[in-house]
């Protein structure tokens, strides 16, 4: 049985990603801020640990390690989290995925244009997919740790169940209704089939609805 940890496991992506996990038969430890009121079954290990004390030693062990972590406010955590992140993962051969955004995704194969540059991408999500690029952007000079960064697509839909969806690569695509969205639990599903298949390594990667 492979054990996961899923970090920042309070937040609803995070929530959606245990559940599936443990659909998959995985050995879970659920991350969560000291004043989380996120449950879980009874399987779940819970450490109530804010994502910046998390230490080396707290990460040892663990198959996979998924970061859901997500701010709209302090948008320069985002970057300060995967930056305290990599340094306590140097020594970890674990598979580290991170929940990213749509936003960094490519408009097509010269990889010059984002969907944020676009003229029809909403100004208010620009601040927080500027944030979620630098991620992507360290990420990409990372050659130590295991990593894989997964866009959602541009529209989470809260509430319908999992359905079909499809894993593309750099480039934003749409389904055959024209639409980039799914639902969380496609997403997290989409997750661990990525975690799981060692074919996706230090690269990003997207996820659509079908």
């Amino acid at each position: 049985m492979k054990k996961v940890a899923i970090l920042a496991a309070g937040g609803k992506a995070g929530q959606f990603i245990v559940k599936e996990a443990l659909e998959r038969h995985l050995e879970v430890s659920a991350f969560v801020r000291p004043t989380s009121k996120a449950s879980f079954e009874p399987s779940v290990k819970v450490i109530k640990k804010d994502i910046f004390d998390i230490q080396a030693k707290d990460l040892q062990g663990f198959d996979i390690i998924i970061s859901a972590f997500g701010e709209w406010v302090k948008l320069e955590l985002h970057l300060k989290a995967i930056q305290h992140l990599s340094k306590i993962l140097q020594n970890n051969s674990a598979k580290f995925l991170i929940v990213g955004g749509a936003g960094s995704l490519y408009m097509d194969s010269s990889h010059k244009l984002t969907l944020s540059q676009t003229p029809d991408f909403p100004k208010e999500y620009k601040p927080l997919a500027d944030a979620q690029g630098e991620v992507l952007n360290f990420l990409r000079t990372q050659n130590a740790i295991n990593w894989v960064f997964v866009s959602p697509p541009a529209v989470f839909v809260p509430d319908e169940p999992k359905g079909a969806y499809k894993i593309i690569g750099e480039e934003f695509q749409v389904n055959d209704k024209g639409e980039s969205k799914a639902s969380y639990a496609s997403y997290a599903s989409a997750m661990i089939d990525i975690a799981l298949d060692s074919q996706y390594k230090s690269q990003r990667v997207g996820v659509i609805g079908l």
